[in-house]
């Protein structure tokens, strides 16, 4: 079902400014417009997501779903584990094992049947699209924001192991260099969730994470991983002498042998762990009489808070750096009103667009909170990732050794993070672009990734291929369920001609063929963004949506449950503040930085 809340922006008065705002970004572009238009028509633009492209799949049949533990008084103060009871009235909203909804209607999102599935060759789309030939950087930002976005990722959504047995297989053209033929790649996991036996519905797939912005990448979704992190005094996580984290060794937890494990995973981990730390000497100190436990539960309210106001106002302009969406994501957070006027007033209006979401009323829109495949698939942005990572020493930028993507992957990134110093790997980073998210710039390690298990996998096919058997629709289908225009043909999709030769010889000249992914980074994109407009659209509704339904951004976003002490914390403190308190010798390289995602200078004499 598609969410109508009633009494949301459904009066004759918003209808016609929705309309205009959504006419006047056809006709001209929120990006072309001067900055307070452009906020305006966005706001036009969120009002129609959030009305028309929200889409349940939690109403439909389930069976064995996760169990929901009984209630009891503590989930009013304190996130659990698995994510249960962040909505008092529906307590199984969001939690870890539940399933993932939709942004386009459901009826839109069957995967392609039989030979289709496979039309064009995901394998050919990678080789001739794909590739980076050249890498490309995004010179306003630095290569944390590759970091941080993996960091993030962990925290919001995995699919789950795939099983072994029955996988896709991909038949390889004369000439293509993979070791086997055909290039297998494994299915998604079905919904365990799912009633067995026919359906007229589409597939449905579950979430081994929660779906809210809760840190379970450090905490953890379930008792287990939260037990092991912990030390069980004064409410803090366990780091050693060197001031790293003990990652376990058994091979069922040790995360160096999951997919995706590497140095920049570890850099973050470890610099939020430490701040988690942070938080709760300064809890003890203010409020001596609390708990092991209850220092921690206030601590992980305030560390979680303090990354999602790190993303919303820090990661996501220097990204996406236009003037209209840097001022967009900074109302996100503070509303029109301003950080100022938050920092000496508090919240002056019940409005999310005059004082900001975070003590908002908790809004789901008229549909149960979660996130969704397409949200999944806009955040395939591996070229963001470089392939060459010079390390660096912060004393003077000499460079202590050469390191490529596959060196920092997998059990080699504990080795690094053993061997170099972290305030090395940091200033490396911090000195380092990431890659545009466009064609040709996928990184090369990634084509052919070996995986922990030994699997051989090409990522940019993987890519194609899972936006497929999610049924997430096609480039131009996507665009028009968005309330977009579709591209006309490939010449009028990109100013690059070469890319439009290529991508309609890849896809037969037929532009309603062409995927998602290749077509997002194809296009042109908005002054300052290292991403698609069209990306951009799924995160105006999510990102937002993402504060608005979880309570302890919204309603309980108080004194009473963060504590006065852990509210000022998330006020006061910037990616730089975080950075400096645990590695004071990067003050130097971020000095005069606003944004500590963007590029840092030299320390060389």
């Amino acid at each position: 079902m598609a969410g109508q809340p009633k009494g949301y922006h459904d009066s004759f008065f918003w209808n016609v400014y929705d309309r205009i705002a959504t006419g006047v970004d056809h006709r001209r572009g929120w990006d072309k417009l001067p900055t307070a238009l452009g906020i305006l028509v966005l706001i036009g633009t969120r009002d129609v997501l959030r009305r028309r492209n929200l889409f349940d799949t939690t109403a439909q049949p389930a069976e064995n779903t996760p169990p929901v533990a009984p209630y009891d008084d503590r989930v009013l103060a304190a996130r659990t584990d698995d994510g249960t009871y962040n909505d008092l009235e529906n307590p199984p909203m969001g939690m870890a094992g539940s399933r993932f909804g939709r942004n386009v209607p459901i009826e839109h999102t069957f995967p392609p049947a039989g030979a289709d599935l496979l039309t064009p060759s995901p394998r050919e789309v990678s080789r001739a699209v794909m590739t980076r030939d050249e890498f490309v950087p995004a010179t306003a930002v630095n290569a944390l924001a590759a970091s941080w976005l993996q960091f993030m990722i962990r925290d919001w959504f995995s699919h789950g192991k795939s099983p072994t047995d029955n996988p896709i297989e991909i038949p390889l053209e004369p000439g293509d260099p993979w070791t086997t033929n055909p290039l297998r790649i494994m299915r998604t996991r079905t919904d365990p969730t799912r009633p067995a036996g026919p359906s007229d519905l589409p597939p449905t797939y579950t979430n081994t994470e929660t779906h809210w912005w809760d840190l379970s990448s450090i905490y953890g979704s379930n008792p287990v991983v939260r037990d092991m992190v912990r030390t069980k005094s004064g409410g803090k996580l366990n780091v050693n002498a060197a001031g790293l984290i003990p990652y376990p060794t058994d091979p069922a937890l040790d995360p160096s042998k999951v997919p995706g494990f590497w140095v920049g995973l570890a850099m973050l981990q470890t610099l939020f762990t430490l701040e988690h730390n942070a938080i709760c000497d300064q809890l003890n100190s203010t409020y001596p009489a609390l708990s092991d436990d209850e220092l921690f539960e206030h601590a992980r309210l305030v560390n979680a808070a303090l990354v999602a106001k790190i993303h919303t106002v820090e990661w996501t302009p220097a990204v996406i750096s236009h003037p209209t969406t840097v001022k967009a994501l900074r109302t996100n957070w503070w509303g029109l009103a301003g950080e100022r006027v938050h920092n000496r007033f508090g919240r002056i209006s019940k409005s999310e667009v005059i004082s900001g979401i975070p003590g908002s009323e908790t809004q789901h829109y008229g549909v149960p909170y979660c996130l969704t495949e397409e949200f999944v698939a806009v955040y395939r942005m591996h070229p963001l990732l470089p392939d060459d990572y010079p390390i660096r020493s912060v004393a003077d930028d000499s460079v202590l050794e050469e390191g490529t993507l596959r060196s920092l992957a997998g059990p080699g990134a504990l080795e690094v993070v053993d061997r170099v110093a972290m305030v090395d790997l940091f200033y490396s980073f911090g000195r380092l672009h990431p890659g545009v998210v466009c064609l040709h710039n996928f990184p090369r390690f990634l084509q052919e990734f070996v995986r922990p298990d030994g699997q051989l996998v090409d990522m940019a096919a993987l890519d194609i291929v899972r936006s497929r058997e999610l049924g997430v629709p096609r480039y131009n289908d996507f665009r028009r369920l968005l309330h977009l225009k579709p591209a006309v043909d490939f010449q009028s999709l990109t100013d690059n001609p070469v890319w439009a030769e290529e991508l309609s010889r890849v896809y037969g000249g037929d532009i309603e063929k062409l995927d998602l992914t290749p077509g997002m980074y194809a296009e042109r994109r908005p002054r300052g963004f290292a991403f698609s407009d069209t990306a951009f659209r799924i995160f105006v509704l999510m990102a937002s949506r993402r504060l608005n339904s979880d309570r302890f951004f919204t309603r309980d976003y108080t004194p009473a449950v963060y504590t006065k002490a852990g509210l000022d914390w998330i006020d006061h403190n910037s990616m730089r503040t975080v950075l400096a308190r645990h590695y004071p010798t990067l003050k130097g390289p971020m000095k005069g930085l606003k944004n500590a995602f963007h590029p840092w200078t030299s320390t060389a004499a």
